[in-house]
């Protein structure tokens, strides 16, 4: 092979997989195929001249994030979010995967036929690769063997209503109906919505409190309907050992030891946890502010503290951002009705930042290595994307990040990239930026000029 086709990328600090420290390495492109031919450990020398090596200074080089639960809502409610928007936000924060959630688009990808609107939709129009997420919803048992074979990386079902009618919530018999024509299907999961009310449990009634106070929305979504919820996947797996299964946003720590013991006893289940139950705490969050608003709802500091023990001991085997946007009207922002408003916390761009701020502020003892590991190695493990994203490794995807890891930066409403500028991180502070993003072994996305000048590289996965 020529070198007339072939980049580096160097870096005294490249995060490789399995190893615990930034290392001094050189990444050999081919830039054709937009992949990685080669992993060089040690000082950049014995180089061609006729190669083009671009040198990351001070910077760390870092794998692109994989997202594995993002909201892009468009087809149908692309006023809350689009493929535009919300992958030039991703690829903004480092992310250069996105695996879109079945809903809150209309129609949702719950047959092929819609899969194929959405997919339609997005093209021409992506910053990032994109991937896609299947629904289970009551009746498409018949539609889900065809939508694995359509390339969707698995599904997503509701245990508690969703907030749109168009993806109702699934019970019990909907579940063995669905797990029964997936059991085969071994390169899929289904994944959990894990809120579930039971007459033994049943929603607190919360009419008589005040609407404008965030304790009255904590106390409406308790941590028993997590744990309901989860109890009843667990038993499920029984009768479906061969099916992964997968619990998204899990923010109850009381769960915890219903998983652990599942886990222990072999079955497979894995867990998620998101940024805004790491990073934020219901004893922080001021009454009349429904941008903190989401389901299930965040939890105090003791129960953040256990979920990131949960991390990293491996109960919770990563974190997303469940990017779950609206228009600004739904938020209730000038009433300040927190019961009313729409649950979802948008996050798109921030999302490696503001772990790096946590680890470092509370000195979690994490390093930058770990933090890949849970928004990029094992998220595209999750989504079925490992052999070509996730690590810094021959033959992947050549998606590269330069990150300043002392950087620090003040969130802004102008410097948000998705299309509704409403987020509980406006005002904060975060420590670490990213400084250009790659994807293909191509520069996508430049802090110092943003997009201008560039066109989106995103394929559909």
């Amino acid at each position: 092979m020529s070198s007339s086709n072939q980049v580096i990328f160097h870096g005294s600090k490249v995060i490789l997989p399995d190893c615990d420290e930034p290392t001094e390495a050189s990444i050999v492109v081919d830039t054709d195929k937009g992949t990685i031919l080669s992993i060089i450990e040690g000082p950049l020398n014995g180089i061609n001249g006729n190669v083009e090596v671009i040198d990351a200074g001070d910077n760390v080089i870092i794998p692109g994030l994989v997202d594995a639960h993002v909201h892009l809502n468009e087809t149908g409610r692309t006023d809350w979010e689009g493929f535009w928007t919300g992958t030039r936000a991703a690829l903004s924060g480092g992310v250069t995967t996105v695996v879109d959630m079945p809903l809150n688009s209309i129609p949702p990808t719950t047959t092929v036929e819609n899969l194929t609107i959405k997919r339609d939709a997005a093209r021409g129009q992506c910053w990032t690769d994109v991937g896609f997420w299947g629904g289970v919803i009551p009746g498409n048992e018949n539609h889900l063997v065809p939508l694995v074979e359509a390339g969707v990386r698995g599904f997503k079902c509701f245990m508690i209503e969703s907030g749109v009618e168009e993806f109702p919530c699934v019970t019990e018999q909907d579940l063995h109906k669905s797990m029964s024509a997936l059991e085969d299907q071994h390169s899929t999961v289904l994944a959990f919505h894990a809120e579930l009310d039971t007459p033994e449990g049943p929603l607190p009634d919360v009419s008589s409190h005040d609407q404008t106070h965030y304790s009255t929305f904590l106390t409406s979504r308790p941590q028993h309907l997590e744990i309901n919820a989860i109890s009843l996947i667990t038993q499920l797996q029984i009768h479906f050992p061969s099916l992964r299964c997968h619990i998204v946003h899990l923010s109850a720590a009381s769960a915890l030891p219903i998983i652990r013991k599942a886990k222990a006893e072999g079955a497979k289940l894995t867990v998620e946890t998101c940024f805004h139950y790491l990073c934020l705490s219901s004893d922080e969050i001021p009454d009349g502010k429904p941008e903190f608003k989401c389901c299930p709802p965040i939890r105090d500091h003791t129960n953040r503290e256990l979920l990131w023990e949960a991390l990293k001991d491996g109960t919770i085997d990563f974190v997303v951002s469940d990017h779950s946007p609206c228009v600004a009207d739904l938020k209730k922002l000038g009433e300040g009705d927190i019961m009313s408003a729409w649950g979802g916390i948008s996050t798109l761009g921030l999302g490696l930042s503001l772990l790096w701020t946590e680890s470092q502020k509370n000195q979690k003892g994490v390093g930058l290595n770990q933090i890949v590991k849970w928004t990029s190695t094992a998220t595209s493990k999750h989504a079925g994307l490992d052999a070509t994203k996730g690590a810094i490794k021959a033959g992947a995807d050549a998606d590269i990040v330069f990150w300043d890891s002392k950087a620090e930066f003040l969130v802004t409403r102008e410097s948000l990239q998705f299309k509704n500028k409403l987020s509980p991180y406006q005002g904060f502070t975060l420590k670490g930026q990213v400084q250009q993003v790659y994807l293909g072994g191509k520069l996508a996305y430049n802090k110092d000029k943003g997009f201008a000048g560039f066109s989106p590289l995103g394929k559909l996965l």
